[in-house]
């Protein structure tokens, strides 16, 4: 069966789901707050609107803000 992997960061750990996959069916399946997040798979950006393909890395970040005060 064909298979998205999944990169994890904060803990860093990696799953694999069944793809191809929305980015949306992804964070939903994982209970991840599509808000919280960004998806990347090589050096693009995805939306949740997005399909993955099956055989496909992606790596998901925790959304980090800050600044100088």
């Amino acid at each position: 069966m064909p298979t998205v992997k999944v990169r994890l960061r904060n803990p860093n750990r990696e799953v694999e789901i069944a793809g191809p996959r929305r980015v949306s069916a992804i964070l939903r399946e994982l209970d991840i707050n599509p808000e919280s997040v960004l998806v990347i798979c090589g050096d693009e950006l995805l939306t949740r609107d997005e399909e993955v393909a099956a055989d496909s890395e992606i790596e998901i970040r925790p959304v980090i803000s800050g600044g100088a005060p």
